[in-house]
């Protein structure tokens, strides 16, 4: 076998990409793997700016992809963490209601979570709330003790670098994009930036750029991947005291976004954030940043301007809390009413890839593709970094 073949090749080195190619050395010790990531590291887009939270599952559909994988994937994640020293903490969260109005969710909320058997859920008083997060108020709450944090990149990073353990000839390829795919016979050639590669089997696992990599390889997705910029604040070290673990708000059944919460982090940090906007740039993170092929695909697809026009007064919303310190505090407030302007600053952003169908409905859950000899995850949203290994799971079983 050349040094440009290979039994499988990965597209794409985030954690569901580098959980797959994990697992398939597991299961395939003395397969020859390669695992290609376009950018100079691993972990630079949606898994190294999220929020880091380790899920329980309570929030997602009984029985779907995203219920069944995140229980399983946070068991794995766990075991993984343990067994290779990565940093993380199980410290818990609360579902927060402020107002009498969201407790109707918010019980339907905890009926989800016990049938997804979503470990330890219980409700606190107004009392309980205090004492486990002494500055945030509310009416009511679903404590949630499986929830918890952990450094995702250094997960990543760990998963990336494995494949090597087994076999000399895996490779981590860096600085790798595709630009096109053919089949010849049973084998897929990728034409990328390093040379042809080929590949028996080819799994892309691509985020960002999943729409535009089934596309390329022959695949009707029927959806279209479009950004959603979150933006974060940060405390300053002088209030982290503040915050103890995650709290949340009771989110907005009709959106897949969780809401604007508080994120104790493994360095020690906090954050708050994010909100939820339209981005014009699929990779990019300021909130001025434009690409025209970006631009231009989300907002020729019909699917879109029916989403838009659905939610257009929620979107305009987060659009001022984007450009407004003073109105997401206001936001913030709600669950921390004596949070100060000058406890926070500025911090990082990230891009969420969501798949929208052409009714203009998010698609909701994961979405996995096969095409000849190759297999496309078309949608992972949160929590595909809790569900990764899970994910690959699902993955590798049709491989």
């Amino acid at each position: 076998m050349s040094n440009n073949s290979f039994d499988f090749i990965i597209v794409g080195a985030g954690i569901v990409g580098a959980a797959t190619a994990y697992k398939l050395q597991q299961k395939y010790p003395d397969a020859r793997i390669a695992l290609l990531e376009k950018e100079q590291s691993v972990a630079m887009h949606q898994t190294g700016r999220n929020s880091g939270v380790i899920h329980s599952g309570i929030y997602y559909t009984p029985g779907s992809y995203k219920a069944l994988n995140c229980k399983n994937g946070r068991e794995q994640l766990i075991d993984y963490a343990e067994k290779h020293n990565i940093a993380y903490d199980i410290c818990g969260k609360i579902i927060l209601a402020t107002r009498e109005e969201e407790l109707p969710a918010l019980e339907k909320i905890y009926r989800n979570g016990m049938e997804n058997a979503t470990p330890g859920i219980r409700y606190f008083d107004a009392q309980e709330i205090q004492e486990f997060e002494p500055y945030a108020r509310g009416i009511r709450a679903i404590h949630v003790p499986s929830a918890g944090i952990i450094d995702y990149v250094a997960t990543n990073r760990h998963l990336a670098e494995s494949i090597h353990e087994n076999t000399a000839g895996s490779r981590l390829i860096l600085s790798c994009e595709v630009k096109a795919t053919e089949r010849k016979d049973d084998i897929s050639i990728l034409h990328t930036t390093q040379g042809k590669l080929n590949a028996r089997k080819v799994v892309f696992c691509t985020g960002l750029q999943a729409d535009r990599m089934a596309k390329m390889d022959g695949i009707d997705a029927d959806m279209r991947i479009v950004g959603f910029r979150g933006d974060y604040y940060r405390f300053k070290d002088e209030s982290r005291h503040k915050v103890r673990s995650l709290i949340y708000p009771v989110p907005d059944p009709r959106y897949p976004f969780l809401g604007v919460h508080f994120t104790k982090m493994i360095d020690g940090g906090v954050e708050c954030g994010p909100n939820a906007v339209f981005s014009f740039a699929r990779e990019g993170y300021s909130k001025t940043a434009f690409d025209l092929r970006d631009t231009a695909e989300a907002l020729t697809y019909a699917g879109t301007w029916r989403l838009f026009k659905r939610h257009i007064a929620k979107g305009i919303d987060e659009y001022k809390r984007a450009f407004s310190k003073k109105l997401f505090i206001r936001e913030l407030r709600k669950m921390m009413p004596e949070l100060k302007d000058t406890d926070v600053v500025p911090g990082k952003s990230g891009i969420r890839a969501q798949a929208i169908d052409r009714k203009g409905d998010m698609v909701d859950d994961f979405v996995i593709r096969e095409a000849g000899n190759n297999i496309h995850v078309l949608n992972a949203p949160s929590p595909a970094a809790t569900a990764c290994l899970a994910i690959a799971d699902e993955i590798i079983k049709r491989c």
